[in-house]
Order: structure tokens, then C-alpha cells, then sequence
């Protein structure tokens, strides 16, 4: 799997009226605007990942309210302080918590209703806890983003399926999105390995797949070849999202090309053993894609879907 970036650090951010007390101009001196009077150091923006340029447009956000103490970030915004990824493009405002309804929404801010909440404080800010904000994401997103969300909370041990489950049972009957959280509660999986990992297995739930058993160790007479993302029946399933053949930037071409050669003769083991299939980001987000694909492999779509009566529950 790829190293995880180190986590961003909100102390980076800078207030325009701090930057005019050391009478610098950060317009001129190339720093970064993220949000109206909010910047970051020249170079920082860019050298962020995309989950992570959301996330600083969430702390700049919160330094922009007048009592930023009392502010609890919900949907979104939590999921991105929580280092949640997300499938679909993050929105350009950042959701709050507001169960009395009171607040008015601005142009960077929108309060969201919802039973209140014991907030958690991560990197000084508050945000709803983890199963909570898995929940809210099923309740006003898409299952995509949900999903990629549970499998993070539970695969990083934010969270437990109990507590997903709970959050779930509160909902009240009626409510949007509850039958879909019941869906999610089941489907997530700690084991999978990313959020293409996740949207790969929701595209084989939808499509009357059987139920994949993630992580299979494989080995022959030579040892361990590996953990393979998805063992299905006569198929092994791997999701490459520049994962498997990830070349660091730094590396020499011998390196890169060592990379390369390992993961082809990891893969010729494989194949001893069973055909293997490989996709990308693009045949995982195109509709019926990726279903054309494992079918050609001689994958058969079941007549109705055993992921939840047949087969035991992942661990969580």
C-alpha cells in the first residue's frame, strides 16, 4: 500500500492580519489564498493531496468564525479532519452542526440539523465522532462516499461496527437514509485496503456479485506471494488506483524498475494459481465497467445477492 502523507497541520495557516503585522503581503510574496484572509505558505498548497487541500479550506474556514469553540463540524468537513477520504469531489462549504436550528448559513458555512452530540477534539477543533459522521455521510451523500468512509473509520480503528450500528439503530424510523445505513453497517470492511478498494466491492455488491473475501494470503512453493485485494470464485481481483506499481518520486530508475519487476513476478505466481484481474480508478467509476470486465473474466453474476445470507459478517 502507499505510505500515507503526513497528516496536515492547521498551525500552517495564517490570518491576513498576522501576516500584516510582520509587514509581509502574502498576495505578493506567492503565499496561498484558502479561503478569504486565510493563507498558507508558498509551496504548501500544491504539495498537498486533494483530501488534504479540503481539509485546510475546513480549518481556514473555522478561523474565520467569530467563536470557533463552539463550532462543531459535521458531514464532510468532519470526515476530512478525520482523514476519511472521499470518492466524490469535496464541496466548497463547510457543514456544522446546528440542532436547535439557529444558525443562518454564510457563503462558506452551512448548518446541518441533527441530534446533538458529544463532540471530539481533533487538532484543536470539534467534530462529530467517527461512527456519527460515517452516518451523516450515508444520510445526505452518496453510498460511494459512506462506504469509503466506514471501511477507513473501521480499517483505522476509529470506530467499531457497534458504534456504527448504534448510530444507525438512532436514526429515527422514517428517516432519510436509514435504509441505507442498515446496507452500509453491513457492507463495510476494515480489511479494505483504500477507497478505490471500496468502491470496487460496492460495484460488486450492485451487481449480484459473490461476496469477495478481501486480503487472501496466497502462497506456493516458494513462500508468501501476498495479500491480494479480492479472492473471488476462479478470479483474483486486484485494484491498481497506482497503488501496486507506485513509483516514489525520488527513486533511481534501477529502483523504479526493481518495482516494476517485482510485482510482475508476484503476479506470474498468481496466475499459476488462478487468473488474476486488474482495473483502474476509471473502470471503477464507469458505470457497468468494471461488471464487463470481471464477466469477461468468467465471473457470473449470481440471481440474487447472498453478501447478507449467506455469508458471515466481516470482522470489524
Amino acid at each position: 500500500m502507499i505510505a500515507k502523507p503526513p497528516p496536515f497541520d492547521p498551525t500552517a495557516l495564517r490570518v491576513r492580519a498576522d501576516l500584516r503585522q510582520l509587514a509581509l503581503d502574502p498576495a505578493r510574496a506567492g503565499w496561498h489564498c484558502v479561503r478569504r484572509g486565510v493563507w498558507l505558505p508558498p509551496g504548501a498548497w500544491e504539495a498537498l493531496p486533494v483530501d488534504q487541500q479540503f481539509e485546510a479550506f475546513v480549518f481556514a474556514t473555522l478561523l474565520s468564525c467569530q467563536e470557533p469553540q463552539d463550532v462543531i463540524m459535521c458531514g464532510p468537513a468532519a470526515a476530512a479532519v478525520w482523514g476519511m477520504p472521499s470518492i466524490d469531489p469535496w464541496p466548497r462549504v463547510v457543514h456544522v452542526l446546528d440542532p436547535d436550528r439557529q444558525m443562518g448559513p454564510s457563503r462558506y458555512i452551512r448548518p446541518r440539523g441533527g441530534a446533538p452530540v458529544q463532540p471530539r477534539e481533533v487538532k484543536g477543533a470539534l467534530v462529530t465522532p467517527p461512527a456519527r459522521t460515517v452516518i451523516d455521510l450515508a444520510c445526505t451523500g452518496s453510498m460511494e462516499n459512506a462506504l469509503a468512509a466506514a471501511d477507513y473509520a473501521l480499517r483505522e480503528k476509529l470506530c467499531t461496527r457497534a458504534d456504527l450500528e448504534t448510530e444507525a439503530a438512532a436514526l429515527a424510523p422514517g428517516a432519510r437514509g436509514r435504509s441505507v445505513c442498515r446496507v452500509l453497517v453491513d457492507l463495510a470492511d476494515g480489511l479494505s485496503g483504500s477507497a478505490g478498494e471500496s468502491l470496487s466491492r460496492l460495484v460488486m455488491f450492485r451487481a449480484n456479485f459473490s461476496r469477495p473475501v478481501l486480503q487472501r494470503e496466497y502462497r506456493d512453493e516458494l513462500g508468501l506471494i501476498g495479500y491480494v485485494d479480492f479472492d473471488l470464485p476462479g478470479l483474483i481481483g486486484e485494484f491498481d488506483g497506482k497503488i501496486k506499481y507506485k513509483v516514489p518520486p525520488t527513486a533511481t530508475p534501477e529502483e523504479a524498475s526493481t518495482i516494476v519487476w517485482e510485482e510482475k513476478i508476484r503476479e506470474d505466481r498468481l496466475r499459476r494459481i488462478k487468473p488474476v484481474a486488474r482495473w483502474t480508478w476509471s473502470v471503477a467509476r464507469t458505470p457497468g465497467a468494471l461488471a464487463r470486465l470481471l464477466i469477461s473474466h468468467g465471473l457470473r453474476p449470481l440471481p440474487r445477492s447472498t453478501w447478507f445470507d449467506l455469508g458471515e459478517r466481516p470482522a470489524s
